[in-house]
C-alpha cells in the first residue's frame, strides 16, 4: 500500500488542479422585455426574425425555399430582419450563423426530424390554426411490437365525442417521410388541427387516425447507416417490409383490442408522404383485403425501389380496381426528389388502367405545402359512402 501512495497523490493533484475559467455566453439585457429579442409574427402577417448573437460576424435566415435574407446587427448584439406580409401558413426556417446552421433557440417550435436543424413558425388564419371548435383527443401510446422486437411509440387521434359513441369508427393510418419522426404529422403536418377544423365544418366523416413511426430502427435497417446514393435500393425495401409486418401483426391488432374500430377494408385507409407514400403503396396494395383506401403524396415508387410483392400486386389491375374505394396520387410539379417516381407510377397506373385520382400542385416541390393540402383533400373523400 505504501508503494502505491505517491501515485495516488500525483493523480489527485492532476484532477484537482485549477480549472480554466470559461466566460458564460452573453444574455439579453435584463432591463428589457424578452419579446424584443425573439422572433415574432406581426399583426399584418409579416415575420420579424430576431437572434441575439453579439459575437457573430454574419447572420442570415432562410425561410422555406427562398434565398437567404441577410440580417442586420444592432448595437446591443441583436440581429434582425423583417419579411413582407405572408399568407397564413406554417413556415420552415433556419439561421446561418457564421456558417453554422441553427434552429431558432428563441422559440419552442423546432421541426421534428431525426437530426434537428430547422424551426417552424405559424402565420395564423388557415385550417392549420387551433380554433374554438370541439377538439379530438391525441394520445401518444407505447406498443410492444413483436414484429420489431421493440417498444414503439405511436399517436392515436380520436374525434370529439368518441367516448360517448357506440358505433365503431373507420381508421386511417398516416405515415411520415424520410428523416422525419413520429411527431412530424402532429407538429408540422398539423393533422390534429386539420381534423378538428374539418370535422367542425362537417366536411369529413368522424374517424380515428393512427400516426406511427415510418422508421423501423431494426439492426439491419437504421436509416443513418445507409449512404444517400444507396438508400432507395437497400434501406427502403428492408424498412418497408419491417414496417409492414409491424402494421399487420401489431398495430392493427392493437387498435382492434383497445379502440372501437371497423374491421372491414372499406373502414381502413393508409396514407403517407414521400417514404411514407412508398409505405402506403407497399402495405396498401399487398393487403387489398385489409385496406380500401390508399393515398400516396409525393411517394417513392417501384420505378426506383425494387419490391417484388408490390410489383406483383400492380400486375393485378382488376383486383385493385375491385378492392379499392379510392387510390389517390399527388405531387408538386417542381418536385426534384420524387417527381420522377410519381411520373413512373402514374405511367404504370395509366398503362394498366388502374383507377386513381391524380393531383398536381403547380409550382411546388417536395414540401409540406403539397402534403398538408393533399391530406386535407383526401380526408374530404375518404370513408364516405
Amino acid at each position: 500500500m505504501r508503494l502505491l501512495l505517491p501515485y495516488i497523490l500525483v493523480a489527485t493533484c492532476i484532477v484537482s488542479g485549477p480549472a480554466m475559467a470559461i466566460d458564460p455566453p452573453a444574455a439579453p439585457p435584463a432591463d428589457r422585455p424578452l419579446n424584443e429579442f425573439v422572433t415574432a409574427v406581426e399583426r399584418d402577417g409579416s415575420i420579424t426574425f430576431r437572434l441575439f448573437a453579439p459575437s457573430a460576424k454574419t447572420v442570415s435566415v432562410v425561410l422555406g425555399s427562398r434565398a437567404p435574407m441577410e440580417m442586420k446587427k444592432a448595437h446591443n448584439g441583436l440581429w434582425s430582419v423583417k419579411t413582407e406580409a405572408l399568407k397564413p401558413n406554417l413556415y420552415e426556417y433556419y439561421f446561418n450563423i457564421d456558417g453554422f446552421r441553427s434552429i431558432d433557440t428563441g422559440t419552442n417550435m423546432p421541426k421534428p426530424q431525426r437530426q434537428v436543424n430547422t424551426s417552424l413558425v405559424l402565420v395564423p388564419g388557415s385550417v392549420l390554426d387551433i380554433r374554438d371548435v370541439p377538439h379530438g383527443e391525441l394520445r401518444r401510446v407505447t406498443i410492444s411490437s413483436k414484429a420489431l422486437k421493440s417498444q414503439r411509440q405511436t399517436y392515436v387521434y380520436t374525434p370529439p365525442g368518441y367516448s360517448d359513441a357506440s358505433e365503431p369508427l373507420p381508421v386511417l393510418y398516416l405515415y411520415h417521410g424520410f428523416g422525419d419522426t413520429v411527431d412530424s404529422w402532429v407538429a408540422q403536418g398539423r393533422a390534429p388541427q386539420i381534423l378538428d377544423n374539418l370535422l367542425a365544418e362537417k366536411k369529413i366523416e368522424p374517424m380515428i387516425v393512427v400516426i406511427p413511426d415510418t422508421e423501423a430502427d431494426i439492426p439491419e435497417a437504421i436509416a443513418e447507416n445507409f449512404p444517400a446514393a444507396d438508400r432507395r435500393k437497400t434501406f427502403y425495401p428492408i424498412n418497408a417490409d419491417a414496417i409492414d409486418r409491424e402494421l399487420v401483426e401489431d398495430l392493427i391488432p392493437y387498435m382492434k383490442a383497445h379502440y372501437r374500430v371497423r374491421d372491414d377494408a372499406d373502414g381502413r385507409a393508409i396514407v403517407g408522404l414521400s417514404q411514407g407514400g412508398y409505405q402506403a403503396l407497399v402495405s396498401g396494395l399487398t393487403h387489398l383485403g385489409t385496406f380500401g383506401w390508399i393515398a400516396n403524396f409525393s411517394g417513392v415508387s417501384t420505378t426506383t425501389v425494387p419490391n417484388k410483392a408490390l410489383e406483383a400486386a400492380l400486375n393485378t389491375p382488376e383486383k385493385i380496381n375491385e378492392s379499392l374505394r379510392n387510390f389517390t396520387v399527388t405531387v408538386g410539379t417542381e418536385d426534384q426528389v420524387t417527381g420522377k417516381d410519381i411520373a413512373g407510377l402514374k405511367t404504370i397506373l395509366d398503362d394498366k388502367k388502374i383507377k386513381h385520382d391524380y393531383v398536381e400542385y403547380k409550382g411546388l416541390g417536395h414540401e409540406m405545402d403539397v402534403w398538408r393540402p393533399s391530406f386535407e383533400a383526401f380526408l374530404q373523400k375518404v370513408f364516405k359512402q
